[in-house]
């Protein structure tokens, strides 16, 4: 468009009607994860993506969709993906999916990849989770003398009801008389008999150590002694940050850092009882379990509500991801052995969560039951990147172009009928417009222009100089 046409004025001419009908169509934000930044990539972009076996996070992901699409009304829940899963789960569910391929043509189609990582960073972080095997009794006796408590009663979070699901961080409070409200007990009171004789008790284990490793897990199963099995799964915690004892180990020097693993910190606390006392209590975080049902073939059951599967199933910080999100996570973890580099392309779907997994890119990987699954989820403390697949309902680029536009620039004609100076450094200024010593004498020696001479009356003209002012106003954000 030429400069006069830019300056005719704009209630004038059709074509101004449809740019400023253009310019205030109703914009739809892209989301916003709190504390993470992402960047949409294009599936070629993925290292691995074609590699993997998309049909099992097919499957995974389809287990997901149950509890999902069972909501009678999904609503948005504060998360950035909100209701969103809701239309690729109708998809999944009518979808005849039998092979990778169309698997993977599925999730393409439904979904737009972002990278994923804390602000600042540019990959996540990972580590691993099992299901503990552990000795167990429904009854206390001289062998299994450590209880696995229930939910008290007393336990409160503000906002939530007491049988409601509660968030994996924050504070937790426990009542005393009728209003006041006090932190939750540490673990050490908890170990000490804060909550004995209540009849919280689901069974009794082995060991402190049995226990311990249970809460970091989140379950495990417990095979009691007539051989069969129950399960106990994490319900609530006690309001205290989780201290991780690994680190604790390493930053003493115990057990180089190269070393750790959740096998070598066990040896440690089996062979030092009273350091391993002293070790538990260092991490005042304590987790209360509720009992679930347990078949033979049965794998854990996730914060979701949906078995778990090994190698496919995530746990993510609840608080900013929505359970059922597809999540490929690519990189090297050492999971053939301690010292390995093993190629890790998969893609993985949130269906669990944790009390120490917080961030945007931060997950938890489960590996199974068992003795051989502990060791490799052992191992698992690494950096890693992470792309999110987002359905295409919230697809940022095309909510991007929405976004309005700045008001065009005026033409260089108008620009010259009315320039505009350049503006003035306030700080600049009134530093420049202070005398200070070492200028004072010099300035008094500038001569003064000579008296104009007297062409009429005597009047007297006083010139009043403006000082223009700009101000700054500071956002705080």
């Amino acid at each position: 468009m030429g400069a006069s046409a830019e300056a005719a004025p704009r209630h004038h001419g059709s074509k101004h009607h449809h740019a400023a009908h253009k310019r205030h169509v109703t914009p739809v934000w892209p989301i916003e994860i709190p504390g993470g930044q992402y960047a949409p990539v294009s599936w070629d972009q993925i290292t691995g993506w074609d590699a993997d076996d998309h049909l099992a996070a097919f499957k995974t992901f389809r287990a997901s969709c149950r509890p999902i699409l069972a909501r009678p009304q999904p609503g948005a829940d504060g998360k950035p993906l909100g209701a969103s899963l809701t239309e690729p789960c109708r998809a999944a569910r009518a979808a005849d999916v039998t092979s990778a391929e169309q698997a993977r043509h599925f999730f393409e189609r439904h979904f737009v990849p972002l990278q994923i990582s804390r602000v600042g960073e540019d990959a996540g972080f990972v580590t691993g989770y099992y299901e503990p095997v552990v000795e167990g009794s429904r009854v206390q006796t001289d062998v299994y003398n450590v209880p696995v408590y229930r939910r008290p009663s007393n336990l409160f979070v503000r906002g939530y009801s007491q049988t409601a699901s509660l968030p994996n961080g924050g504070p937790v409070y426990r009542k005393i008389g009728r209003r006041k409200l006090v932190p939750y007990y540490d673990r050490a009171e908890i170990e000490d008999g804060a909550v004995a004789g209540r009849g919280l008790e689901i069974c009794w284990l082995k060991s402190q150590t049995d226990l311990l490793f249970s809460q970091i897990q989140g379950s495990a199963r417990v095979k009691l002694e007539d051989g069969s099995f129950i399960r106990i799964n994490y319900d609530a915690h006690n309001g205290y940050p989780y201290t991780p004892v690994g680190r604790i180990l390493i930053d003493r020097g115990i057990i180089p850092k190269e070393q750790m693993s959740m096998q070598r910190i066990r040896e440690w606390m089996d062979a030092n009882p009273d350091g391993a006392k002293e070790l538990r209590r260092a991490n005042r975080s304590y987790v209360f379990f509720r009992e679930v049902k347990l078949k033979d073939d049965d794998e854990a059951i996730g914060a979701q509500g949906v078995p778990l599967t090994p190698g496919r199933s995530i746990a993510v910080d609840k608080a900013l991801h929505v359970y059922g999100t597809p999540f490929f996570i690519t990189g090297e973890l050492p999971v053939a052995a301690v010292d390995a580099r093993t190629e890790f392309r998969r893609l993985m779907v949130a269906q669990d969560t944790g009390s120490a997994i917080v961030g945007p890119a931060r997950a938890d990987l489960y590996f199974g039951a068992g003795a051989e699954a502990g060791a490799v989820a052992g191992r698992m403390r690494h950096p890693i990147r992470f792309v999110m697949l987002l359905p295409n309902s919230l697809d940022p680029l095309a909510r991007g172009r929405t976004m309005p536009l700045p008001e065009p620039r005026p033409s260089a004609k108008i620009a010259k009928q009315f320039p505009q100076a350049p503006a003035k450094d306030t700080a600049a200024s009134k530093q420049a417009s202070k005398p200070d010593d070492t200028t004072s004498a010099a300035a008094q020696a500038v001569p003064t222009p000579q008296a104009r001479p007297d062409t009429g009356p005597a009047v007297v003209k006083r010139k009043y100089r403006r000082h223009h002012w700009r101000h700054h106003h500071r956002h705080v954000h």
